[in-house]
């Protein structure tokens, strides 16, 4: 009994009945490194959103009512760029989605002078009717509701409004796209004296570097 103990010691980890049996199939995974999967990041969307309105609807069908979800989304990229769609839906985030990807088709760009508006400007749409007016630097955004939430995703820093008209946020979201769209188109002009500096600037670099060139041809 002795020897036979004294042989099972002897023998290598391996061999003894403790050790796992490997067979071929485990070799293989443990050979296969598995790569973890890369996360999918998505591209982050340019365009901020924010929701105006969300309303229950209600239609009365042969079968009884169906209820739904209306949004109504307004989008921009606080660079000049915004857009208001509208969109129902079975649940409230479907209808948020719907709406973004419809205003996405109908962006508006808007002229903006000094982080304002060029000029004043009073726009009737259907029962709404509001008055936009440019302010001086520091004077934020005087309004509220529907307006102040598409003015500052415009980008538009500065600016007075009045609502003449209905309550409806939904009206009022058309109106305001359609006042800022109606603005005149006005260019930035750029400045000679800076032009003339630049080109001064890059004429004398220019001949530094042919006098170094010139100065290593010679050597």
């Amino acid at each position: 009994m002795e020897e036979a103990k004294n042989k099972i010691q002897d023998k290598p980890k391996s061999a003894q009945g403790s050790a796992v049996n490997k067979t071929v199939y485990s070799k293989r995974r443990s050979d296969k490194k598995r790569a973890r999967p890369k996360r999918y990041e998505k591209p982050k969307d340019e365009f901020d959103q924010k929701i105006v309105d969300i309303a229950r609807v209600t239609r009365v069908m042969a079968g009884g009512k169906r209820m739904r979800f209306r949004a109504c989304v307004a989008i921009g990229n606080k660079k000049g760029k915004i857009a208001v769609g509208i969109d129902k839906g079975s649940d409230v985030s479907i209808a948020v989605n719907k709406a973004v990807n419809k205003a996405k088709k109908k962006i508006v760009d808007i002229s903006i002078v000094n982080d304002t508006i060029p000029h004043e400007v009073y726009y009737k749409y259907g029962a709404a009717k509001i008055l936009f007016r440019p302010a001086g630097g520091g004077r934020g955004i005087i309004s509220g509701g529907a307006t102040r939430a598409i003015l500052e995703l415009s980008g538009i820093k500065n600016i007075t409004t009045k609502n003449l008209g209905t309550n409806n946020p939904v009206n009022i979201a058309k109106c305001t796209v359609e006042a800022l769209d109606s603005l005149k188109k006005v260019e930035v002009k750029k400045d000679n004296k800076n032009l003339e500096k630049i080109k001064k600037e890059k004429t004398s670099e220019n001949k530094i570097e042919e006098k170094n060139t010139e100065k290593a041809k010679n050597k």
